[in-house]
């Protein structure tokens, strides 16, 4: 979980150019300034690219926090190996 929870990070610190930012398993969008829902769409499209994944936007629209997305996120690529 980690090493997604890295490259989720290295996402973020991208798309919201922040170097500052970090990310735990409980930060919510609450937690990082400008994370409005047109950055999220930018954040979701972004993150699929960078792991070569698709989400379906109610998948999307159930997480609760950055745990949530890692546990999507390696769920869909276990499936893709």
């Amino acid at each position: 979980m980690s090493d997604t929870l890295s490259k989720v990070t290295e996402v973020f610190i991208d798309v919201f150019d922040d170097d500052e930012i970090e990310l735990e398993l409980e930060t919510t969008a609450e937690d990082v300034d400008a994370w409005d829902s047109l950055m999220h769409v930018t954040l979701m499209l972004n993150i699929e690219k960078a792991f070569g994944v698709r989400f379906a936007s109610s998948e999307v629209a159930g997480l609760k926090n950055i745990g949530e997305l890692v546990g999507l996120i390696e769920a869909k690529t276990a499936v893709a190996s």
